[in-house]
């Protein structure tokens, strides 16, 4: 703290620091919440505790602003904390990070119900001192569920629809039994946290045309109208991004590789938490406010676990090499990586970023790595704020954990950074 405040020619003369006494819990590490005063400023800090064979030590001390928000963001695990007054911790959370709404402060504490009833009182508020109307989202429209939005509002609005296009044969139910699972499991600060609603009841003239028929044509069991009334019957509410294609559309090529990079640690990160998500397109991602990549696409997402990732067997003769079908088995849960460079990427300036830094997921061996490491137990480590602010990475007086990498310039060559 000293040195950081050194280079900011601060006085520590009429310095006041102010600590939560709750200890908030995320994974394996204890979080410690504070803000210090000085002079006319206001500074928030965070303390990491990590847990290890030779005790507890502080891991960083997190001073900048960005690092913090991103430990209270809604694509990271509600944190375990014991609180007597939830509104007071909430209020005290909010003098450090003004710019987050009240509802996701208390949704990072674990008051997820409370948050939600903030969130509707928000909306409510919002709508009555705005005028735009409800549009369909821009970005590719997917097949499982339409999604709309407001345009001076920072979330969008999710419905399943009545029939999927094919491929997709889910249902409904599994649909929302995805929704769920992402709710409870371990998002590893890469799944978007989302609020559903029922018989939510909105002005129809806040709808433009264009919605109201795509959302008649898409989904009609879900919406009633009636007089100037619009019922939506069961809808998710998640937060705003700009999907990953959109993004790199208009990106500069240092923006670019910074968020291709970042794609693939994503999808490093969830595997890392036992998820594989299934429909790995650009357009199921999106960019959040801190440049960070997010999955929010949860109708294919399934545990790791219990798929089986296989190499493309050799082929017998031409023929098969010709044929138009797999000369080979293929189950309901197989899954083939080398195939990926196929379809995740097609720009081929962003296929060679992400081949450069993340060729390894195109390897059978990453993934049946990460599972075998699941199997016997292993919790990984996902650090909620980049190595390099680790005090072993900046002193070297301490080992690193294996960990995942994160906001790191570089992933390690073998899965999370394991040594051979």
């Amino acid at each position: 703290m000293r040195k950081k405040l050194a280079i900011e020619q601060h006085s520590l003369r009429h310095a006041r620091i102010e600590m939560l006494k709750s200890v908030f819990y995320r994974s394996k590490t204890a979080y410690l919440v504070g803000k210090l005063y000085l002079e006319e400023r206001l500074h928030p800090f965070v303390i990491p505790l990590m847990n290890e064979e030779n005790g507890i030590y502080a891991d960083t001390l997190l001073l900048e602003i960005n690092h913090v928000s991103s430990m209270f963001s809604y694509n990271r695990a509600y944190f375990l904390v014991d609180t007597d007054i939830a509104s007071d911790m909430a209020d005290f959370l909010r003098t450090i990070l003004p710019f987050k709404s009240l509802g996701e402060l208390y949704n990072s504490i674990g008051f997820e119900k409370h948050g939600k009833t903030v969130l509707y009182r928000d909306f409510l508020r919002h709508l009555s001192l705005t005028s735009d109307q409800f549009v369909p989202a821009p970005g590719v429209k997917g097949m499982v569920m339409t999604v709309f939005t407001l345009p001076s509002y920072s979330m969008v609005f999710k419905m399943i629809k009545d029939k999927f296009q094919p491929p997709k044969n889910v249902t409904e139910r599994e649909v929302k039994e995805k929704y769920e699972m992402v709710s409870m499991h371990d998002r590893g600060g890469r799944m978007a946290d989302s609020h559903m609603f029922e018989n939510f009841v909105f002005d129809r003239s806040r709808f433009s045309e264009e919605l109201i028929e795509e959302l008649l044509r898409e989904c009609p069991s879900k919406l009633k109208i009636e007089g100037d009334k619009l019922e939506i019957k069961h809808m998710y509410i998640e937060k705003k991004m700009i999907p990953l294609n959109l993004y790199l559309e208009t990106a500069s090529p240092e923006e670019a590789e910074e968020v291709i990079r970042d794609y693939g640690r994503a999808i490093k990160d969830l595997a890392a938490v036992n998820i594989f998500p299934g429909d790995m397109l650009l357009k199921n991602f999106g960019v959040t406010r801190l440049k960070r990549v997010v999955f929010y696409d949860y109708d294919e997402i399934g545990l790791l676990t219990e798929y089986n990732f296989r190499r493309i067997p050799e082929s017998r003769n031409d023929e098969d090499e010709w044929s138009g079908e797999p000369w080979y088995s293929v189950g309901p849960n197989d899954i083939f990586p080398e195939e990926f460079p196929k379809f995740l990427i097609g720009r081929k300036e962003i296929k060679d970023l992400f081949l450069k830094k993340h060729a390894d997921l195109y390897d059978v061996k990453f993934w049946q790595d990460v599972q075998e490491r699941l199997r016997q137990g292993e919790i990984v480590t996902i650090f909620s704020y980049p190595q390099r602010t680790r005090f072993c990475r900046v002193y070297g007086n301490a080992k690193p954990a294996p960990a995942t990498e994160e906001n790191e310039m570089e992933w390690p060559g073998n899965p999370m950074g394991r040594k051979p």
